[in-house]
């Protein structure tokens, strides 16, 4: 009977203990909050250290602070092998306080800059990280070719208004025939076995507003050269600065359009394509996550902002100099070596999207940061030297204009079938070298003339 009677009460006994633990163990976290609800004061945490328990204490933050400085600088710094290229910043500063030579100081300057507008763009991207499509499509139209912009504002306050129509231009010409053309020269030699494709809507768009810029550019150098102006030397002004508010809206139009309006026509064709074979690709694509926190990116935003500003004060000072040391045209030099400074980011990830077969990422570093040029960097300089009462237009001379329209011309046509090859892109970077032996023997007009 006590046998019996022992088994048929050991279940409960059980079954109490069981209850008694899980009681034991939710009052232990309510004894927990309450104490801290009571006290209203942050509780030392317990932690191991050297195998034993020590407690917390506020004197911790402390210490990981400069951890945490060490981390942020190694992240930025120290991860790219472009940054070795950064101690010839301070270098050109010191060439031109100990010698002046104009030659040497535009050479390491534009040496200086090349990393900087590099981790500029990383910057941007990870700040767009906790901002959203939005703002971060907006961060990029203002700091995506910052470097450009803050060497053109440089150079219209020393009043050199023909260098900063030149270095947008040849900023344009570079993006849309050199690093397009390297993109798909490397992307068709690497994928051999298919062909491949790009979302061709978003490439009209983009050659539509290519098209709209040199129409702006056009038509006050013909108003100039047809001398049919009805105010010598004021209409064309006037023209230029009207044509630039219109730029500007059509490219807030056309964010608003990109990021709002119609984000189902720019989802990219060969992604649902080749959703069932590069799933693995897609799904480490989704989960990049950034590196630095939004306060870092901001404070290595605002450092690499200050440093460009400050060699391109000196980069601009130098480039007469370095013009007549070196016995090169300025054009040329506007023109060609400027731009290489700003896009060099835009040109290595270019190349690297296009040989993993993302061409559509290509299009929109390569023809995107032209069209942004183009609509917004261009225009805004107008207004810029606007406001400062410089007499920037539009008109960038015949030789010049015609350049960008026949460059226009021919990328579109590259671009309307959808697809690329090694062949395109070797006729894109073709079409360069003859864009940059035309700019190398081209003697740039005098006011006078």
């Amino acid at each position: 009977m006590d046998v019996k009677l022992r088994s048929e009460e050991m279940p409960s006994i059980v079954e109490m203990g069981s209850l008694d633990d899980r009681s034991m163990s939710e009052l232990e976290e309510e004894s927990l909050f309450t104490l801290e609800a009571e006290s209203g004061k942050p509780k030392p945490v317990l932690g191991h250290e050297n195998g034993h328990i020590s407690r917390g204490s506020p004197s911790c933050g402390d210490k990981n602070l400069p951890n945490g400085v060490y981390k942020s600088i190694e992240t930025v710094v120290f991860s790219n092998k472009l940054n070795l290229l950064m101690p010839l910043g301070p270098l050109a500063i010191m060439v031109h306080k100990i010698t002046g030579h104009k030659g040497w100081v535009f050479f390491l300057s534009l040496l200086g800059i090349t990393p900087l507008a590099e981790r500029l763009g990383y910057a941007t991207e990870q700040l767009a990280f906790y901002t959203g499509a939005t703002v971060g499509g907006l961060l990029n139209a203002t700091f995506g070719n910052a470097t450009e912009l803050i060497i053109s504002i440089y150079a219209l306050k020393s009043g050199m208004t023909r260098v900063v129509q030149l270095s947008l231009l040849g900023s344009i010409l570079s993006n849309m025939l050199l690093v397009l053309g390297c993109a798909f020269f490397c992307g068709g030699l690497v994928i051999r076995n298919k062909e491949q494709r790009f979302d061709k809507a978003s490439a009209v768009v983009n050659s539509g507003l290519l098209l709209m810029a040199v129409m702006c550019l056009l038509f006050p150098a013909v108003l100039h050269y047809t001398h049919s102006e009805v105010r010598f030397g004021k209409s064309e002004l006037a023209l230029s600065r009207f044509s630039s508010c219109i730029m500007l809206v059509a490219y807030a139009a056309f964010l608003v359009f990109q990021l709002k309006g119609q984000q189902e026509p720019y989802f990219s064709i060969t992604e649902e394509e080749n959703q069932a074979t590069d799933a693995g690709d897609n799904d480490d694509d989704g989960d990049e996550e950034p590196e630095i926190s939004k306060w870092e990116s901001i404070i290595w935003l605002s450092i690499m902002t200050a440093w460009i500003s400050i060699l391109s004060e000196y980069l601009v000072d130098a480039i007469q100099g370095a013009s007549i040391a070196w016995n090169i045209p300025i054009s040329f030099i506007s023109v060609i070596l400027l731009p290489i400074v700003g896009n060099a980011a835009e040109h290595a990830s270019a190349i690297i999207f296009a040989m993993k077969d993302k061409l559509d990422i290509t299009l929109g570093v390569a023809i995107g940061s032209s069209t942004q040029i183009s609509m917004f960097g261009i225009p805004f300089c107008v207004v810029i030297g606007w406001i400062m009462g410089c007499t920037m237009d539009l008109n960038f001379q015949i030789f010049e204009t015609a350049t960008l329209f026949i460059a226009v011309i021919v990328v579109a046509f590259f671009l309307q079938e959808g697809t690329s090859n090694y062949f395109k892109g070797l006729m894109l970077i073709l079409c360069y070298l003859i864009v940059a032996a035309s700019f190398f023997l081209h003697e740039d007009p005098s006011p006078k003339d």
